[in-house]
């Protein structure tokens, strides 16, 4: 019995062990070219190009009159006439409105009672105070109508001598903005109309809210739009330089060695070769190339395959800055 069992058991070690190597060979062969696919490097071609590229600081403001003035009556009346609309031009000492003293109003009141001889009578011995222009302006508030009764402090009526935009920028980012620099402004109402500008004033006292230090920043467009209104929610973008450039490439296409940016060239081997580089301005998704490759060099921007974990994972640090990158404030 027990001879029987040991030829068996001899049978089977037989069979088993090669059964068992040839399955662990084919499995090893599967994993091995698995892994070969997956390490199989793809990359796209592209070629350096000729761009304008620019630097900014990014800021947010507020459409605000430049010189506010609010007309208010010398003394409370009534008001008689209002000669002027919002958004009208008006020169300096131009008549705005007419109103009545207390006095006059109840005397013009008790007079009409009497008959209409005697009203006009009355109007032509007591005149209307006029209200008149202090400045050359736009009317951007009438808050006031004939007929109604005014108080010495109310605001019958705004004049800007006309609108700029005023921005909150961060101090990290302030010395970078000068005043004269040219800018640009994008209005949250309108944001297909990019109007042109310039920084006319930087504040040199700060405000901080919410642990957030910032300086306010005065922007004249250099036209002011019809459709531009008081309190509008502004886009700013300071451009601190702008340049065009002869060879600029995709950030994309930068690679960083011990610090040190590099591209892959292609070579007639089509084996690609690293190639140091010097790096000029960029605006956030080219970069100039100031040295290192020429216009005719074939750069190669590595791709990665489907469902690697660089690929499924948007935090892998493929890349390192790029010098002159703009800071963006949002």
């Amino acid at each position: 019995m027990n001879q029987k069992r040991h030829f068996i058991l001899q049978k089977l070690r037989r069979w088993l062990l090669p059964v068992l190597f040839l399955v662990v060979a084919i499995l090893a062969f599967f994993v091995l070219r698995l892994r070969s696919e997956k390490s199989v490097q793809n990359y796209k071609e592209i070629l350096p190009e000729s761009r304008l590229l620019r630097t900014s600081v990014i800021s947010t403001g507020m459409v605000e009159p430049q010189g506010r003035i609010e007309i208010k009556p010398p003394v409370p009346g009534r008001l008689e006439k209002i000669l002027v609309r919002e958004g009208q031009r008006v020169r300096r000492g131009q008549i705005l409105a007419w109103m009545s003293s207390t006095e006059r109003a109840a005397l013009l009141d008790a007079a009409r009672a009497e008959g209409e001889a005697e009203y006009r009578r009355f109007a032509e011995y007591y005149r209307p105070i006029p209200l008149s222009a202090p400045i050359t302006g736009s009317i951007i508030l009438r808050n006031a109508e004939p007929g109604q009764t005014v108080a010495a402090n109310d605001a019958l009526l705004v004049i800007a001598d006309s609108l700029q935009v005023v921005a909150r920028v961060d101090e990290t980012d302030i010395a970078r903005v000068k005043v004269g620099m040219p800018a640009e402004v994008v209005l949250d109402a309108y944001p297909n109309e990019v109007i042109p500008a310039r920084v006319r004033a930087i504040a040199y006292e700060s405000k901080t809210v919410n642990n957030v230090t910032t300086y306010e920043v005065e922007i004249a467009c250099n036209r002011v739009p019809d459709f531009m209104r008081s309190g509008m929610t502004a886009n700013v973008a300071f451009i601190v330089e702008e340049k065009n450039v002869e060879l600029a490439l995709p950030v994309a296409a930068i690679q960083y060695r011990n610090g040190m940016p590099f591209v892959l060239v292609k070579t007639p081997n089509a084996k690609p070769r690293e190639q140091d580089v010097i790096l000029g301005i960029s605006d956030g998704s080219f970069v100039e190339i100031t040295s290192g490759i020429s216009a005719g060099a074939t750069v190669l921007i590595p791709t990665l395959p489907q469902g690697s974990e660089q690929a499924a994972n948007p935090f892998f640090p493929m890349r390192g800055p790029s010098k002159g990158s703009s800071k963006k404030i949002h």
